[in-house]
């Protein structure tokens, strides 16, 4: 089942297909839905994708193929400049509210970059994107985003590829997974474990070893408070 989104995507893509031999920009796509930023377009995209409704095709610009449309849905009238687009269901249905629908809900996190899972790579960049967050994944204060590469988070249910919400701050509690950076330049994901005056950053995959640094080494960046996943 479609969200009223999705639905609302789906149908604007079909007919500018059919309009025109082409599907829609991002930006087209955005304005249509009036969202506020492209990656709510990126997410809706994906659940459509996911849910075998639309597919890519590689190596050709703005190439998405409409392969199926909802049971329920009629043709709409073709979309007339960027105006927003409507879709026309069949009489008796009753779209999802859009209190509902999680991915449009929430707030916009700054994507920093790459996080190690494994040995330490690099330290936090600048801003690469914006992604929403639905409100359940975090609470008051600072937020970001993380995308993490590595493996040895996997025993805490943290795989390569995830996107961690990290809550700012620069103290964490014994057993908490945080970002640390070591010596100032490198950035890792870890549990942290104080140990007297040194503290462990221990991994959750036996084939890593725990290491060990003075206080003075290690500084927390955030706390993890969620994760998000995408299934190819």
């Amino acid at each position: 089942m479609l969200t009223t989104k999705q639905r609302e995507l789906l149908m604007f893509i079909h007919e500018r297909i059919k309009e025109s031999g082409v599907s829609p920009s991002f930006d087209e796509m955005k304005e249509a839905l009036d969202l506020a930023s492209k990656s709510g377009i990126h997410r809706l995209i994906t659940a459509l994708e996911e849910r075998g409704f639309i597919r890519r095709l590689a190596h050709r610009a703005r190439a998405l193929e409409v392969i199926k449309l909802p049971d329920q849905a009629t043709t709409a009238a073709p979309p007339k400049g960027r105006q927003a687009f409507v879709p026309q269901v069949v009489e008796g249905t009753k779209p999802a509210p859009a209190s509902k629908v999680i991915q449009e809900d929430g707030r916009e996190l700054p994507l920093l970059g790459k996080i190690a899972a494994g040995v330490p790579i690099e330290a936090m960049g600048q801003e690469r994107d914006r992604i929403r967050v639905p409100d359940i994944f975090v609470g008051s204060g600072e937020h970001y985003l993380l995308e993490v590469e590595g493996d040895s988070m996997i025993n805490a249910g943290i795989l390569d590829g995830d996107y961690v919400i990290i809550k700012k701050s620069d103290s964490a509690q014994s057993g908490e997974i945080v970002v640390a950076l070591v010596d100032g330049d490198t950035a890792t994901l870890k549990r942290l474990r104080k140990k007297g005056a040194s503290i462990a950053l221990e991994a959750a995959n036996p084939a890593y070893k725990t290491r060990i640094y003075n206080n003075d080494e290690v500084a927390v960046q955030g706390k993890l408070v969620g994760l998000m996943r995408r299934y190819h």
